[in-house]
């Protein structure tokens, strides 16, 4: 699938809904905790992006509210549609080949591809 590179703000949306469906802060705080802090969206511009992929079809509301123990009612939650899978896994493609090539011109040591490959950071 072909599409213009995601804005950060909405492939780390995509990559917070990737294992299950979250509520806004909950996809604040995955993806403070991801980045290690560096990345802290505001609310106001989370709630603009959000609104802006469920226009565009990468998110929805959930047909049923997933079990919490800490569910409020008033949450409104969220998770991937196929497209925003797609779209998802597209840009993961064209993140990786960019960092391949960054690797081949010594840019980066290959340890750290290997980590962000494993999950982990390269410090």
């Amino acid at each position: 699938m072909s599409a213009p590179p995601l804005t950060h703000l909405s492939y780390h949306i995509l990559l917070a809904l990737a294992d299950r469906p979250r509520h806004g802060y909950g996809i604040i705080k995955e993806i403070e905790a991801k980045t290690s802090g560096a990345m802290s969206p505001s609310t106001g511009a989370l709630y603009l992006a959000v609104q802006r992929m469920e226009e565009e079809g990468l998110i929805e509301e959930p047909a049923r509210r997933p079990a919490a123990e800490d569910d409020d009612a008033r949450r409104k939650y969220y998770r991937l549609t196929t497209k925003g899978r797609e779209v998802a896994a597209a840009e993961t493609e064209r993140l990786a080949e960019l960092l391949g090539v960054a690797v081949a011109k010594r840019l980066i040591p290959g340890s750290a591809l290997r980590a962000a490959a494993a999950g982990g950071r390269h410090e």
